[in-house]
């Protein structure tokens, strides 16, 4: 019998996996500032400088914790992604137990993944890190175990090779020759339509629209205390054809999301030759 065809399934992490951004949870409040005077700042340096708003972020994180004298570590980061206020059905991991085994009896090794602009360390700290085979997300470079600057800046666009990177087996980020050497479609871990890739912002549309062209399969989710045009902009998404189905963040079982995932991986079983008994 041959053996379980990988299979990837890929989220971004903020407003997807967990409400808001896990640096609003504790650290924000913790260098003396409000969510919107820090996302302010970054938006104002940004266009002032002409430069990337994720290591514009990263910087001021940086910035901001010397001057209110507070340590950043990777303990410390780890600390503050302890406080992730994951939504419903993800705390407890039964979201991905339950959907490891629909797909396992279909034939299919789930594989769980992050890629997001976040940053790495708070979501190595989440309770459901174990979850993940790998972890993509901004990261920060240490000196003398001190975060010094950051090493890796992931943005809306630079999402797009890590479904590449997941495609080809390569699981870290400095490994540009291998990424970019020919390997033939059929000797690929994981082919594209093998992907199910969820995400709920605007960083997300390149990689959701991609992912789509290359016959893998999105879906925007979305948090339902949101306000109604923020709700909108994600249906929207559905109408443009950059994703599949749109769904309330809810990881429950029965939820939108389970029988939306469910499904999709009920189709590429039967894309891959399972066929259920009758």
């Amino acid at each position: 019998m041959d053996a379980n065809k990988r299979t990837a399934l890929i989220y971004d992490f903020d407003g997807t996996l967990a409400r808001g951004n896990l640096q609003e949870t504790s650290f924000i409040p913790k260098i003396g500032m409000t969510k919107e005077e820090f996302w302010g700042e970054v938006k104002q340096r940004t266009r002032e400088h002409d430069a990337d708003e994720i290591l514009v972020y990263m910087h001021l994180m940086l910035e901001k914790a010397r001057e209110k004298g507070v340590q950043v570590t990777v303990e410390d980061l780890q600390s503050h992604g302890q406080e992730a206020p994951l939504f419903s059905g993800l705390a407890d991991k039964s979201w991905f137990e339950r959907i490891n085994a629909h797909a396992a009896e279909r034939g299919l090794a789930l594989e769980h993944y992050t890629v997001s602009s976040g940053i790495h360390e708070m979501i190595e700290g989440c309770a459901i890190r174990d979850a993940f085979h790998q972890v993509f997300a901004s990261k920060f470079i240490y000196s003398k175990g001190v975060a010094a600057w950051p090493g890796v800046g992931i943005n809306y666009t630079t999402k797009t090779q890590y479904l590449f990177r997941i495609n080809k087996g390569v699981d870290n980020h400095w490994d540009n020759e291998s990424i970019n050497s020919y390997v033939p479609e059929l000797e690929r871990p994981i082919p594209f339509d093998r992907m199910i890739f969820l995400g709920d912002g605007d960083t997300d549309i390149p990689t959701m629209k991609m992912l789509t062209y290359k016959g893998g399969h999105s879906v925007a989710v979305y948090d339902p205390t949101k306000t109604k045009r923020d709700i909108d902009k994600v249906h929207k998404l559905i109408s443009d054809g950059r994703v599949d189905f749109v769904a309330p963040a809810d990881y429950s079982e029965n939820g939108q999301i389970d029988i939306i995932v469910k499904g999709i991986i009920g189709r590429i079983a039967r894309q891959h030759g399972y066929r259920p008994k009758a």
